[in-house]
């Protein structure tokens, strides 16, 4: 259990190799391109990329968002504006005068 250069074959005793390099001959017509790290642009493309992504993925989406969103809004602000008239002085009159009327036997508010 010792360093890189331990023959891990222990039968034939031969160090096999690090990963990727087990012992076999070097392949040929295999061509490798290098090029410096001062001329490489790892960012390049990427505020464009990241704009026309970001708009594509919110076009699929939207319409699996916005009408539940839509809906939501409008029942919230309905539900807002009926709370608000029920608590003002004419919703509670108008509540007053319905209670009235059903336990006079007229028609039940629904």
């Amino acid at each position: 259990m010792g360093g890189g250069s331990e023959p891990i074959d222990r039968r034939h005793g031969q160090y096999i190799g690090g990963w990727g390099n087990i012992g076999s001959q070097t392949q040929k017509g295999i061509i490798t391109y290098a090029i410096s790290a001062n001329r490489q642009r790892p960012l390049a493309g990427t505020a464009h990329a990241a704009i026309f992504n970001s708009w594509r993925r919110f076009r699929a989406q939207a319409l699996y968002v916005l009408p539940p969103l839509a809906t939501a809004y409008l029942a919230m602000s309905w539900a807002i504006e009926k709370n608000d008239y029920l608590n003002s002085k004419e919703g509670r009159a108008n509540d007053a005068e319905l209670a009235k009327e059903a336990t006079d036997g007229g028609a039940v508010r629904g």
